[in-house]
C-alpha cells in the first residue's frame, strides 16, 4: 500500500522532470544553430551545420535570364524531344510529386523500365555530380543524357534538332532567349539546365523554426532533430542546409548495382551511390537508387541495425535507437518535408 502511494506521489514529479527536460531541449534549439548542442560527427568528416533553405543560385538574376529560363521550362515539358513524342523530362520529374514520378524505377521508351529511381530535381544545382552514380558533371550534361538514352527518351540528337528547327515558334523562342534563332544541342540543354536551377523546395516547418517560429516544431520533432544530430549519426552524411554531403557511400542497399564504381573504376567505390538531400524526403518515395524501399520505418531500422557484410564502417554503425527514438526521428523527417510547390506547366509551341 505504501509503495502504491509512493508511486502515485512520484508521478507528478516525474512528469515535471520530463517536462523540464523537453523544455530545456526546446530552449537549446531555439538558440542560433552555432549554440546548439554539439553534433556527433566522426573524426575526419567535413560537415556544416543544418540551416534554412538556400535560394536558387539564380536569385536576383531571373529578370535578365527570364527568356532562357522560359525556353528551358517549355523544353522540359515538351514530349517532342523524345523519339515517341510521348515522353518529356517532366514525365519522370512531375512538379505535383515534388519533381519525382512516385515510381520505384523510371519508365522510358516504349515502356522500358530503367535501372534507377527518378530523384527529385529540386535543389539539384547544389550537387557536384548528377545521377545516382555521379556520371554527369553538371545539370547541362544531365539534361543531355536522358534525351539520347535508349531506355529513356531514345532520341537521336540530330533528329531533335530537326524537329525544333522546323518549328517557327521554337525559332522565335530561341531568338528571344539568345538573340538569334540558331538552335543547337548546347543551347537547348543549357536552357533546360537554367530552368532546373530555378526549381527549389518549398520552405518546411523546420525552416520556419529556424526563422524564429518557436512553435513550428512539436516536442517529438525537436527530439528527432536532436537525435538526427547526435545519437542517430545522420549528420555524418546529411548535413548543411540541403542535408547532403555531396559524397557517395555504400549503405547496404546497393544490390548488384556497382554504382559509383562505373565512373571511378576504383574497387572501393563499388556499390556506392550519391547521398540524396533529405529535404522533402517523405514526399519523394519510394526511396534509394533502385526505388525498392517503400517504408521509411524499415529504412530507419536498417540503419539502426546494419547487418550486411562490409556495411558496418566508420559511418554506419549499430545505433541502438529505441522505439520512441525511431518515432521521433521519423517525426523530424516529416517536419523537413514540405508539400509540392504549386506549379503551372507552360503552354507548348504548336
Amino acid at each position: 500500500m505504501r509503495r502504491t502511494i509512493f508511486l502515485l506521489l512520484m508521478i507528478p514529479a516525474l512528469l515535471l522532470i520530463h517536462s523540464f527536460s523537453q523544455e530545456n531541449l526546446r530552449d537549446q534549439y531555439t538558440k542560433a544553430p552555432a549554440e546548439w548542442p554539439a553534433p556527433l560527427i566522426d573524426e575526419g568528416v567535413a560537415w556544416t551545420e543544418l540551416g534554412p533553405l538556400p535560394p536558387s543560385p539564380l536569385a536576383g538574376k531571373e529578370d535578365s535570364l527570364k527568356h532562357i529560363i522560359e525556353l528551358g521550362k517549355i523544353l522540359f515539358f515538351d514530349p517532342r524531344l523524345s523519339a515517341s513524342g510521348k515522353i518529356s523530362c517532366s514525365s519522370c520529374h512531375q512538379p505535383q510529386l515534388n519533381w519525382t514520378d512516385g515510381k520505384a524505377k523510371a519508365v522510358g521508351h516504349e515502356g522500358a523500365m530503367t535501372k534507377r529511381n527518378s530523384p527529385s530535381i529540386a535543389n539539384t544545382w547544389f550537387y557536384r555530380r548528377l545521377f545516382w552514380d555521379g556520371r554527369s558533371r553538371d545539370l547541362q550534361d544531365q539534361a543531355f543524357a536522358p534525351i539520347i538514352s535508349e531506355s529513356e527518351m531514345a532520341s537521336d540528337m540530330p533528329d531533335v534538332m530537326i524537329k525544333l528547327r522546323r518549328n517557327q515558334n521554337y525559332r522565335e523562342l530561341f531568338k528571344k532567349a539568345y538573340g538569334d534563332d540558331q538552335i543547337s544541342p548546347d543551347r537547348m540543354t543549357g536552357a533546360i539546365a537554367l530552368f532546373e536551377k530555378t526549381v527549389i523546395s518549398r520552405k518546411n516547418r523546420f525552416d520556419q523554426f529556424l526563422e524564429g517560429d518557436r512553435k513550428a516544431l512539436t516536442n517529438a520533432e525537436i527530439r528527432g532533430l536532436h537525435l538526427f544530430r547526435t545519437k542517430a549519426r545522420c549528420m555524418n552524411c546529411h548535413h548543411g542546409p540541403l542535408m547532403t554531403d555531396n559524397q557517395f557511400h555504400r549503405t547496404g542497399f546497393s544490390g548488384d548495382d556497382a554504382g559509383y564504381y562505373k565512373l571511378t573504376h576504383q574497387d572501393a567505390d563499388s556499390g556506392k551511390f550519391k547521398t540524396p538531400s533529405l529535404r522533402d524526403v517523405m514526399q519523394t518515395g519510394p526511396w534509394m537508387h533502385d526505388g525498392m524501399q517503400q517504408d521509411m520505418t524499415a529504412i530507419l531500422e536498417a540503419f539502426n541495425r546494419p547487418s550486411q557484410p562490409g556495411i558496418r564502417n566508420n559511418l554506419i554503425k549499430p545505433l541502438g535507437l529505441t522505439k520512441r527514438e525511431k518515432a521521433d526521428l521519423l517525426a523530424f523527417l516529416k517536419a523537413i518535408s514540405a508539400p509540392a510547390v504549386e506549379f503551372i506547366p507552360p503552354s507548348l509551341p504548336e
